[in-house]
């Protein structure tokens, strides 16, 4: 299956309320726009409008010479210029923006159609309006001030602190509406690692949480009641069994004179004996107290027990400097199941002997235990399934003696001590095992 690209419920949650808000933010901006551009160009226009009325009503109330020296003394001033409009005059359109063709479009609908609303005559700058009075034509220059630039600056600061706004609260948001799952993945993940007495608060205001919070603490403590009496089961089928088949061993010994068929039933009760032990082991609660541990050694000490050379033969490559954090109980019980593993079904079908080869080999913090025989190995398309419990290989295997319990009580040991177990076989052949676990300071 190809990598694919996993937010987390926060970021989600994040970006979500995000797009939102900023979606709001830009629809309100340009709302705000559309529902301010008609008023300011009608506003501007009518003002213009007014000015131009003032001038022309003034040169119509003036004759011929007053009205030259009114012209003159308009010119003079610094807002407002007026000056005759020649028929060589060169001017542009004033028709830059929507602002200034709605504000050139309202002055023609109020000074009439043959009104000139230019942005430049003969090269000067300015808002120029072309009117007549009589035969004679002018310019009337204004100096409009005009918002555009100080507006889109103001409305460009207030959209960037509305769009920082809506992040920041978009981040509080998502971390508020989180909180509660992210607890809740806590308290599970808790659960996961056998501590049941995980329990979340039943008092939050949001009702949906509490209904959840509720439901999983009811379930919390009846997952701690099963484990409880499954402990408590398991412990009286141990003492059950267990002082049956101490007298059954005694009367065998005391009431059988065959020695061979005593060697037997001895055996077979020393193997019911074994599995008991298997069961409880693989049911032993994962109360692991970690700490620094001589690897060599460990390997050593459960190398010891398996002396008889005719089955198995174990060669050891571990630096005695390698230490790491796990329980050396738990760490010789899944050492000593790999053995006894090897031993069983990883036998040569030449010579009969288990060859067995323990090795390591660190990598950043952590340390790779490896435990390798040289027999046949396993079937590649049921190798997974090894470490299930009550599973069986292959027809071979099922002759066996034995719970089928040995990979599956090394893969649960070993995930309590906090690391990996996984299996495979060889290139050349064989079955390898290989132990993940934190490199000890």
């Amino acid at each position: 299956m190809p990598n694919q690209v996993a937010l987390s419920l926060f970021w989600r949650t994040f970006f979500l309320i995000a797009l939102l808000l900023a979606s709001g933010v830009f629809a309100w901006t340009q709302t705000f726009r559309a529902l301010e551009f008609e008023p300011r160009a009608t506003q501007s226009a009518a003002q213009i409008a007014t000015l131009v009325k003032l001038a022309r009503a003034a040169l119509l109330s003036t004759d011929g010479i007053n009205r030259v020296a009114l012209v003159k003394g308009i010119s003079n001033q610094e807002s407002l210029k007026l000056k005759p409009r020649e028929p060589g005059d060169k001017w542009e359109a004033y028709d830059g923006d929507r602002v200034s063709r709605a504000i050139a479009d309202q002055l023609r609908s109020q000074l009439g159609t043959d009104t000139v609303v230019a942005s430049s005559v003969n090269g000067a700058a300015g808002l120029w309006i072309g009117f007549s009075i009589e035969k004679d034509s002018y310019w009337l220059q204004i100096d409009l001030i005009r918002e555009g630039p100080m507006a889109w600056n103001t409305i460009t600061l207030w959209v960037s602190m509305a769009l920082l706004a809506t992040v920041l609260g978009s981040a509080a948001i998502a971390r508020l509406i989180n909180q509660p799952l992210k607890e809740l993945s806590f308290a599970a993940s808790r659960i996961r690692e056998g501590e049941y007495d995980s329990r979340l608060d039943e008092n939050t205001l949001t009702s949906e949480i509490r209904q959840v919070n509720m439901g999983f603490n009811r379930m919390a403590r009846e997952l701690a009641k099963v484990e409880q009496d499954r402990a408590v089961m398991l412990a009286g089928i141990s003492h059950d069994l267990r002082t049956p088949l101490a007298r059954l061993r005694l009367e065998a010994e005391m009431s059988v004179q065959d020695d061979e068929a005593k060697a037997n039933m001895a055996m077979d009760i020393d193997q019911l004996d074994a599995i008991i032990d298997k069961f409880m082991d693989y049911a032993r609660p994962g109360d692991n107290k970690m700490m620094p541990v001589h690897l060599s050694s460990v390997v050593d000490r459960e190398m010891a027990a398996f002396r008889d050379t005719r089955q198995i033969r174990i060669t050891s490559r571990v630096a005695i400097d390698t230490k790491v954090m796990a329980d050396d109980t738990e760490l010789g019980r899944v050492l000593q199941n790999l053995f006894e593993n090897a031993r069983r079904y990883g036998r040569s079908p030449d010579t009969g002997v288990a060859r067995v080869l323990v090795s390591y080999a660190r990598t950043g913090p952590w340390v790779i235990l490896t435990v390798r025989d040289f027999g046949q190995g396993a079937n590649p398309n049921k190798l997974q399934q090894l470490t299930t419990p009550f599973f069986r290989g292959d027809a071979a295997r099922t002759a066996a003696t034995g719970a089928g319990l040995g990979l599956a009580i090394v893969e649960k040991a070993v995930q309590r001590m906090g690391g990996t177990f996984e299996i495979t076989n060889a290139a050349d052949g064989g079955f390898m095992a290989h132990i993940r676990l934190k490199k000890a300071p």
